[in-house]
């Protein structure tokens, strides 16, 4: 009992933490990329690996800027997606939250394989194959969630709504593996446009791999529950004396 009632609050906690760092990443790009727009592009006064990023990104403000409000929204909706309570209890919110995370979605699906091809990749064409397998995986996997609710599958919609909100938070993990490979760069010698493409693959795999042990996790615990149900069947108990 003490497990399975631990996972659970590990789980919640993850994601928590995630979801802060996602609102953490979204805000700081915001405040950068809208003077920006409004004043136009400036040069940094200091040039280094930090400010490299931050400068790649600041010659397309638009198009940055469309892609992470969105992802706010996203951020903020997704983990509301998969709490019973309120699927129970407040379907019509859950409906609304759930329209919001699927319109926010598409528009970070659509955004990430334009800028594949337009923002200049740190980590080369590593980064590219990388943002563009999983960018094309994720506007699938919102397809299937949205296709499985419209044909009332909804375990099945759950399932591929969870490997939505793996792969769109993969982002902030992929964040923390960077810092990483930035923070032992002096160690392993390794520089931005070497660690940047692993650091992505590294993300997005972990996160798939999250999903899939959490729908396997789920699909356990329900058939357990289905067998323990028709263990306690009065009339199977009969049928067994």
């Amino acid at each position: 009992m003490k497990k399975s009632a631990s996972s659970p609050r590990l789980l919640y906690g993850i994601i928590a933490f995630l979801s802060f760092i996602g609102v953490v990443i979204v805000v700081r790009r915001m405040l950068t990329l809208i003077p920006v727009l409004i004043n136009g592009y400036q040069p940094p006064v200091v040039k280094n690996n930090f400010t490299q990023i931050d400068d790649s990104l600041a010659h397309f403000p638009l198009l940055i800027l469309i892609h992470i409000i969105p992802g706010l929204v996203f951020v903020l909706t997704g983990p509301f997606q998969f709490i019973q309570s309120i699927r129970t209890h407040y379907p019509r919110w859950h409906r609304l939250s759930g329209r919001l995370f699927l319109i926010s979605g598409i528009v970070i699906g659509i955004t990430a394989l334009i800028m594949s091809f337009v923002v200049p990749a740190i980590g080369g064409a590593n980064q590219v194959a990388a943002t563009v397998l999983f960018s094309l995986f994720f506007l699938y996997a919102l397809f299937k969630a949205f296709q499985q609710v419209q044909q009332h599958k909804l375990l099945q919609h759950r399932e591929w709504a969870i490997r939505v909100y793996a792969i769109g938070m993969a982002i902030t993990t992929i964040r923390i593996i960077n810092g990483i490979f930035f923070a032992t760069s002096r160690f392993t010698g390794l520089t931005p446009k070497e660690f940047f493409g692993i650091g992505f693959w590294i993300g997005f795999v972990l996160h798939l791999i999250a999903a899939e042990y959490w729908i396997g996790r789920s699909r356990l615990v329900k058939t357990k529950s289905v067998v323990n149900a028709l263990t306690n069947d009065p009339f199977i108990k009969f049928m067994h004396q």
